[in-house]
């Protein structure tokens, strides 16, 4: 019997998800309570109503951060929406917004670097561009790469990492084409975030979806966990899915939790447990205190920038994570008495 210590990973999530009214309170209680040390922060209240991190006040920041301390939170990443823009100015059908990418840079760029150090994290998570609607995705690498390797420059300078995720409608909407475009920006402030739902949910079936996970494994940098049913597009675990051109994101309603769904994310994390202390090592030379795997369930619903579990979905969707995680032989942490404990300095 093997001695060797399973390999770790940090769990996190996205706190909006388990609130219903998404003030911070409610995302503290809810993560606190399930034994989480760090979130995702994507939309919150403060006291002035719900806003995208983008839009938080220094005052809200500072509320926010006093609130942290309160429950014992830390920032595992800048749920940031760089990135979901669309690459060229035209008309596709889409509510998609175009910013000319230089005064891109200059505000929204410039202001997530802001952020994450306001919120003591050094990851940004962000996308690949939206091409216009129905086009070739490939005949746009080129430009994304190049947008993407001077927004990789700045997190750069700013002692950043940025992370790409996989998803839908974007240029970047599959393993390989991700890893296309990891490789072609070669820069180390640039990874990939691996989600097998927005995989899944465009089509593929349990093998595609491990096999465009292997593409992005060079590149990786942390995981999202979120599951899907097929349904009746394809049986469980086997046959061949539909193909689907655009995605309606808002009309997704088939989310699952890690060891219900049909990603097998028994089978992608068994196989990423291999890679884990290489990674990990990597990343806390960049100032990351280790491989996060993020929760965002969308147990509830789910659409283009956000969605909902309810304090409940999310317990569930905590409670698949870690009994795949037990599983395939990969450590985790939560909260136990000692940190009780040591919270009230006893």
């Amino acid at each position: 019997m093997s001695t060797q210590p399973h390999p770790e990973v940090i769990l996190s999530g996205f706190a909006d998800e388990a609130a219903p009214h998404k003030t911070a309170v409610e995302q503290f209680s809810a993560l606190a309570a399930l034994g989480l040390q760090y979130y995702t922060i994507r939309f919150i209240d403060a006291g002035s109503g719900i806003k995208n991190v983008m839009e938080l006040t220094k005052t809200e920041i500072t509320k926010i951060r006093h609130l942290e301390d309160d429950f014992g939170l830390n920032v595992s990443s800048l749920g940031s929406p760089i990135g979901k823009v669309k690459l060229l100015d035209v008309e596709d059908g889409t509510t998609n917004r175009f910013v000319p990418f230089k005064k891109y840079l200059e505000h929204d760029v410039h202001k997530a670097c802001e952020l994450a150090h306001a919120f003591e994290t050094k990851l940004v998570r962000g996308f690949s561009f939206y091409p216009p609607r129905d086009s070739e995705p490939r005949e746009h690498v080129a430009q994304a790469v190049d947008q993407l390797g001077q927004i990789a420059e700045i997190c750069h300078r700013s002692d950043l990492t940025f992370g790409l995720e996989v998803e839908a409608n974007l240029v970047g909407r599959t393993g390989s084409l991700l890893a296309e475009i990891h490789q072609k920006v070669n820069h180390p402030a640039l990874v990939l975030i691996f989600d097998g739902a927005n995989i899944l949910t465009q089509g593929y079936t349990p093998d595609e979806v491990f096999a465009q996970y292997q593409a992005m494994k060079p590149g990786l940098g942390w995981m999202h966990v979120k599951d899907y049913h097929h349904g009746d597009m394809v049986p469980r675990h086997s046959g061949k899915a539909e193909r689907r051109g655009h995605v309606d994101e808002e009309a997704l309603n088939r989310f699952a939790p890690a060891d219900e769904g049909d990603s097998d994310y028994t089978r992608i994390l068994r196989d990423f447990r291999e890679m884990l202390p290489a990674l990990a090592k990597l990343l806390t030379r960049r100032g990351i205190p280790g491989v996060f795997l993020d929760l965002e369930p969308h147990l509830k619903g789910g659409g283009q920038f956000g969605g909902y579990s309810g304090p409940d979905g999310f317990g569930v969707a905590l409670r698949g994570l870690t009994r795949v995680l037990d599983y395939v032989g990969i450590a985790y942490h939560l909260r136990d008495f000692g940190d009780v404990r040591a919270a009230r300095g006893i």
